[in-house]
């Protein structure tokens, strides 16, 4: 029996050197992807002369408030695509068109002429931008005049053809009374 501890006792030296299971290494927690960057698509210029463009979907509906009157058009139940609006206080018309991002001209075209203004970010939340127009500027009769729409063309933003109702003439009315 002697013999059996001496052939047990180096077995059992050598199992002592195995290496005991190694402690498991803390995963780092995964980091959540940074979002991605999505650019909004280039506006489509529509095919052709603006008077055949398709007309914005939408109405016009006029309103008074203390700054004065306004007429606003799009869907109902939705933000305007675009408003009139008679600042009394400063003796101004500001024909506005909801998006941000533009640059260059705001351009608007009638059935008899077409004039170029500078634009200005009217609001931020939601996103307008506006043409500063005089009341007695005579883009405004052509407007009310044009041949059943009129466009309105921002860089940076879809050009958009707007059918013209009278809710236009109101306003233009009560800015130059």
């Amino acid at each position: 029996m002697r013999w059996n501890h001496l052939i047990l006792l180096p077995l059992l030296a050598l199992a002592a050197c195995v290496p005991s299971k190694p402690e498991p290494v803390p995963q780092p927690k995964p980091q959540p992807a940074p979002p991605a960057v999505v650019e909004a698509p280039k506006p489509v210029r529509p095919t052709g002369e603006w008077i055949d463009w398709p007309l914005a979907p939408g109405t016009w509906v006029y309103r008074t408030d203390a700054r004065g009157s306004l007429a606003l058009f799009g869907p109902a139940g939705a933000n305007a695509t675009v408003t009139l609006r008679c600042d009394r206080s400063r003796s101004r018309i500001y024909l506005s068109v909801n998006g941000s991002g533009h640059s260059g001209t705001f351009l608007i075209r009638t059935s008899s002429t077409m004039k170029a203004f500078e634009p200005v970010q009217a609001s931020n939340e939601p996103p307008y931008v506006a043409a500063e127009i005089m009341p007695r500027d005579a883009i405004l009769d052509a407007i009310a005049y044009s041949r059943g729409r009129f466009a309105v063309e921002v860089g940076g933003l879809r050009p958009l053809a707007i059918p013209n109702w009278n809710e236009i003439s109101r306003v233009v009315e009560d800015c130059r009374s």
